[in-house]
C-alpha cells in the first residue's frame, strides 16, 4: 500500500470517527491499534518458528504455559495470549466486544519481561483508560473498534515499505486534523526530508564508527531518530550497533515514540526513553553523565520556560541562561552538554536564534568564542506544518579544528506542494555535500571566517554573509534606443562560449563596437546544428557510453544481496563523475533524476529490490490482484473488490510493448481512431447552423445526435422523395439509406450515425481486445524464463536512467537559448523603431482625416488634430 493509499483509508476512517472523539485524539487509538496488532502479529510469526502449529495456539498460547510464557517473553520482552490476539478478536466478527480489549490490556501489562518494562510499560495507556470516549455505551464502542479493526487490518507492518508507517500517519493525522480545524494541532512534527536532511549531514560524521549513541530531547513520534538511524545504519555491518535515547514530555506522543522504535525493527534492548520535561528533568545523573556520539533535535519554538536557579546547571553556566521567554538556547545548551568530544549534533529552531539580543547574544558569542558552530543552514518558509516562520539547522560539535562557520542559504530551493514547501531530494543533496565537504557554491554556501563575525557584532543572521538575491535586471541605454545587444550581458554566458568554441561569433556579428547583432532570427536552430555543439553532445554521449554496463555491475548482478541505500550512494558518485565531467551540467538536476526514479512510492527501483531480497528472483515473475474501492449498490457501502491483475514488479505496459507488441498495436490503432471518431462528431457538431442545432435530432450536451424527433425538415424531404416515415424509429434506417444534398442537415445526421455506428462497434471490440491483452498479460509474466525476467527488468530500470541522463545536455541547450532569446529579444525593439512607427501610425491617422466631412467648427476642430499628429 502506497502513502496516497493509505491516506485515503485513514481519512475515511477517521470521518466516521468525528462524532465519537475530538479529531485529534482519533490519532492516539488508531496508532495505539496499530501497535497492538504489531506485536500480535510478531507474535504468531514467533510462535510458528517455534514449531507452534497454528491449530493449536488456542490450547497452547496461554498463561497457564507458563514455560512457554517465559520463553516468549525473554526472547520478545512481552507475551499475549490466544484469545487475545488482534487475528482471534476480528476471527470472533459479531462475538468481539469491547471488554475484550480491556481485558487484553490489562493482561498485557503483567506480561511485560521485568527487564523489558522501560519499553512496554504503560505504552497503552489510550486503550487502557480512554476507550469510553468512543461511545456511551458498550455496543457503541464496540461498533466504533471494529470500524478502527477494519482499517488496521490493511495497513502494512512488515517494515518493507521504504517510508515510516506510523510516523507518516502522524504526520497526515495532525496535519489533517489542524487544517479542517483551522487551528494549530499543538504538535510538532519533523517533515520526512528535514529530518533526511539532518540524518544524512550526521551519519557522515559518524560513518567509520563501531558503535553509536544517538539521542533525542524532543523526540515527538520518534521518527527524527528513526531516520538517523536508518542513514547511519548504511556504514555499520549491524544495524543493532546503535543504541537510541529519547525523552518527550506528552505521555502519548512518548508512547508513540516506544511504538515507533519497535516497530521499525530496533532490539528492545537498544531502546532507552524517559517521560520527562527535558530543561526541568535531564536524563539522570548515576556517576558519569551521558554522553552520545550524535544529538538532534526539532524542540518547540520559542516557548517559555523558567530559568530561575539556572546558572548553577551544568548545561548552562559555562554559555549563559537563556531568557524566559524564549528557551531556543536553553535546548540547544542541553543538546551540547550531552555530547561526546567527538561528536556532532544538529538542531531545529527559528531564524532569530541568529541575530536576537540581550541573554540571547551572549550564549551566541560564547558558542563562536570555544568555537561550537561548524555549520548553519537556512531553511525555506512555511517548511513545516502549522508554522510559515523561517528556520535554520545549526550543526555543532564539541570539539573543532576549524575557527570559521559555514553559512547556507537553501531558502529558494524547493518546490511547492499544495500549501506547504518542500525540500527535494536534489537540495538536500546540495546541503549535506556542503556541509561533509566545506563547499562554497555560488549565492548558496560560503565558508565565513571567525573575525568577519565577530566584527559584525556576532550577528549570524544568514544574509550577512550569503548573497542570494538574484540581480536586479539592467537596460543598456545605448541598446535600448539604437539595437544591438551589449558585449557585457553577453559576457553572463561565458561558460557557454568557452565550451561551445566558435558559437558566439557564429550567432552574432561584432563591428568592433561595445555591442553585437543577431546573425539569425531563429538562435535556437543556429545552436543546434553548430559544430561546437554537436562535438559537446557527442563527447557527452561518449562520457556515458558504459553507464549500461557500470548499472549491469551495481544493480543486477548483485541484486540479491546488495545494500539498497549504498547501491544509491555508488550509482550517485558515477553520474557525479560523468556529469562533472562536462561543462555546463548540473550534477544535482541529474541526482534528482536518479531519485525520482529510485524512491518513487510504487514500482521505484529501490523498492523492486526490497521485494527481490525479501521475496527472491521469482517476485518479478509474479501477479498480484488489482483491488479497487466499489461501492455496493444495494449495502451502499464501499469494499476491496479485485478489478484484474497488476504486476508485482513488471509493469504490464512494459511486457505488452515487448512481448505482445502486435496485440498491442491493435488496440492503440483501434483507441486511435475512437479518439478520431470524437473528433469528427465534434467537427460537425461544430458546423451545424443555429437553425439546425436548434433541431430535436441535434443534442449538444451528448453525444451530438439522438433519435427522439424527426426534424420536420428532414421528414418532408425524405417524402418528397418517396420515402415513407411511419414511425420514429424508422428515420435512422430511412437517412441510412437515402442520398441527400451536400451539406444538408441530412447528410450531416448520416455522417453522424455513420460515426455513433462505428463507435459502438469500436467500444465492443476494444473492450474485448483489452479484456484478452490483460489475460494474455499476465500470462506472459508468469511464463517468463530467468533471463526474460531479467532482460525485461534492465528496460524498466536502465531506460528511464539513460533517457533522463542524454536528457540533461538537451535540457541545458534549451534553457541555454531560452535565456540568449529573452536577451535578443529584449533589444529587439528599439526606440527608434517604436517613435518611426508611432509617427508613421499619426500620419497615416491625418491623411485619412482628410476624407472627414462636418460642419465648419469640425473641419477646424480636424484640422487642428491634424497638426498635432503631424508633429
Amino acid at each position: 500500500m502506497n502513502k496516497q493509499q493509505l491516506a485515503a483509508k485513514i481519512w475515511q476512517s477517521a470521518n466516521k470517527m468525528r462524532s465519537k472523539i475530538e479529531a485529534n485524539e482519533y490519532k492516539d487509538y488508531i496508532l495505539g491499534f496499530i501497535f497492538y496488532k504489531f506485536l500480535s502479529d510478531k507474535l504468531e510469526k514467533f510462535a510458528l518458528e517455534q514449531g507452534l502449529e497454528k491449530s493449536n495456539f488456542a490450547d497452547e498460547l496461554t498463561e497457564a504455559n507458563g514455560e512457554l510464557v517465559n520463553h516468549v517473553k525473554r526472547n520478545l520482552g512481552y507475551f499475549i495470549s490466544y484469545e487475545h490476539l488482534f487475528s482471534t478478536w476480528l476471527a470472533q466478527g459479531s462475538d468481539f466486544n469491547i471488554a475484550n480489549v480491556r481485558t487484553a490490556m490489562s493482561a498485557f501489562s503483567r506480561n511485560i519481561a521485568d527487564n523489558y518494562t522501560a519499553v512496554f510499560d504503560g505504552i497503552f495507556k489510550t486503550l487502557e483508560s480512554g476507550l469510553s470516549k468512543l461511545g456511551d455505551t458498550a455496543a457503541s464502542q464496540t461498533n466504533a473498534v471494529k470500524d478502527l479493526f477494519v482499517l488496521i487490518a490493511d495497513i502494512p507492518m512488515d517494515g518493507k515499505q521504504g517510508y515510516d508507517v506510523l510516523g507518516f500517519i502522524y504526520e497526515y493525522l495532525i496535519s489533517m486534523f489542524a487544517a479542517n480545524a483551522g487551528k494549530k494541532a499543538g504538535e510538532f512534527y519533523t517533515p520526512h526530508e528535514v529530518s533526511l536532511l539532518m540524518s544524512e549531514i550526521i551519519a557522515d560524521h559518524l560513518k567509520d564508527r563501531e558503535e553509536i549513541s544517538i539521542y533525542d530531547p524532543t523526540s515527538g513520534s520518534g521518527s527524527l531518530l528513526i531516520n538517523i538511524g536508518h542513514s547511519v545504519a548504511k556504514y555499520l555491518k549491524s544495524a543493532d550497533s546503535i543504541k537510541y535515547y529519547a525523552q518527550e514530555l506528552k505521555e502519548n506522543t512518548y508512547n508513540l515514540t516506544r511504538m515507533n522504535l519497535v516497530m521499525r525493527g530496533i532490539l528492545p534492548s537498544n531502546i532507552f526513553t524517559r517521560n520527562a520535561d527535558t530543561l526541568e528533568d535531564d536524563w539522570p545523573l548515576e556517576g558519569e553523565p551521558l554522553y552520545l556520539d550524535a544529538v538532534v533535535s526539532n524542540p518547540p519554538y520559542s516557548q517559555p520556560w523558567n530559568p530561575k536557579d539556572k546558572e548553577g546547571d551544568i548545561r548552562y553556566k559555562r554559555f549563559g541562561v537563556a531568557p524566559q521567554a524564549k528557551a531556543d538556547f536553553a535546548f540547544l545548551l542541553h543538546d551540547l552538554f550531552h555530547l561526546k568530544p567527538n561528536g556532532i549534533m544538529t538542531i531545529v529552531l527559528p531564524h532569530g536564534v541568529l541575530f536576537r539580543g540581550g541573554e540571547e547574544e551572549k550564549i551566541r558569542k560564547n558558542l563562536i568564542e570555544y568555537n561550537h558552530i561548524d555549520a548553519i543552514i537556512g531553511l525555506p518558509a512555511n517548511i513545516f506544518f502549522g508554522t510559515g516562520i523561517p528556520t535554520i539547522i545549526i550543526v555543532l560539535r564539541q570539539e573543532r579544528e576549524r575557527n570559521d562557520v559555514l553559512m547556507i542559504d537553501a531558502s529558494k530551493h524547493f518546490i511547492k506542494v499544495g500549501k506547504n514547501n518542500h525540500l527535494q531530494a536534489s537540495d538536500i543533496k546540495r546541503i549535506v555535500d556542503c556541509v561533509t565537504h566545506r563547499r562554497e557554491l555560488p549565492k548558496f554556501s560560503r565558508i565565513v571566517p571567525k573575525a568577519e563575525i565577530v566584527a559584525n557584532g556576532y550577528n549570524l543572521n544568514i544574509p550577512r554573509y550569503v548573497d542570494s538575491a538574484e540581480p536586479a535586471e539592467q537596460w543598456d541605454i545605448f541598446a535600448t534606443i539604437h539595437g544591438g545587444i551589449p558585449k557585457a550581458e553577453l559576457a553572463q554566458f561565458a561558460d557557454y562560449w568557452a565550451a561551445f568554441d566558435g558559437l558566439q561569433t557564429a550567432l552574432f556579428t561584432d563591428n568592433g563596437t561595445p555591442y553585437v547583432q543577431p546573425k539569425t532570427d531563429n538562435l535556437k536552430a543556429a545552436m543546434q546544428s553548430h559544430a561546437g555543439v554537436l562535438n559537446y553532445q557527442a563527447q557527452f554521449a561518449q562520457n556515458f557510453a558504459d553507464f549500461t554496463a557500470s548499472l549491469e555491475t551495481l544493480l543486477i548482478e548483485p541484486m540479491e544481496t546488495l545494500n539498497i541505500s549504498q547501491t544509491q550512494q555508488q550509482l550517485a558518485e558515477l553520474i557525479r563523475e560523468k556529469v562533472q565531467a562536462m561543462p555546463l551540467l548540473d550534477f544535482y538536476t541529474a541526482y534528482q533524476k536518479l531519485d525520482d526514479l529510485w524512491r518513487a512510492d510504487v514500482a521505484g527501483i529501490a523498492a523492486d529490490l526490497e521485494m527481490i531480497q525479501t521475496e527472491g528472483k521469482q517476485a518479478i515473475k509474479q501477479v498480484d490482484p488489482f483491488m479497487v474501492l466499489k461501492k455496493d449498490s444495494k449495502t451502499k457501502k464501499e469494499a476491496e473488490v479485485q478489478d484484474g491483475w497488476v504486476g508485482h514488479i513488471l509493469p504490464f505496459e512494459l511486457v505488452q510493448a515487448v512481448k505482445l507488441p502486435q496485440e498491442l498495436a491493435n488496440l492503440k490503432a483501434k483507441e486511435s481512431r475512437l479518439a478520431e471518431i470524437a473528433a469528427e462528431m465534434q467537427s460537425i457538431l461544430e458546423n451545424l447552423s443555429e437553425e439546425e442545432k436548434a433541431c430535436p435530432a441535434v443534442n449538444e450536451e451528448g453525444d451530438g445526435f439522438i433519435n427522439a424527433e424527426i426534424p420536420k425538415a428532414l421528414q418532408q424531404e425524405l417524402e418528397a422523395d418517396g420515402i415513407a416515415i411511419a414511425k420514429k424509429a424508422d428515420l435512422t434506417k430511412a437517412i441510412d439509406k437515402h442520398t441527400f444534398a451536400e451539406e444538408s442537415l441530412g447528410a450531416k445526421l448520416q455522417a453522424a450515425y455513420k460515426l455513433l455506428a462505428e463507435e459502438k462497434t469500436l467500444k465492443a471490440e476494444l473492450k474485448t481486445l483489452s479484456a484478452e491483452l490483460h489475460s494474455k498479460t499476465k500470462a506472459a509474466i508468469e511464463a517468463l524464463d530467468d533471463a526474460e525476467a531479467l532482460d525485461l527488468l534492465r528496460q524498466k530500470w536502465f531506460v528511464p536512467l539513460n533517457t533522463a541522463m542524454c536528457r540533461l545536455p538537451e535540457n541545458m541547450l534549451a534553457q541555454f537559448s531560452q535565456k540568449l532569446t529573452a536577451l535578443c529579444d529584449k533589444y529587439a525593439d528599439t526606440y527608434q523603431h517604436i517613435s518611426q512607427r508611432k509617427q508613421e501610425s499619426a500620419a497615416a491617422l491625418a491623411q485619412m482625416m482628410d476624407e472627414l466631412t462636418g460642419s465648419e467648427f469640425d473641419l477646424q476642430g480636424i484640422a487642428a488634430w491634424q497638426t498635432i499628429l503631424k508633429g
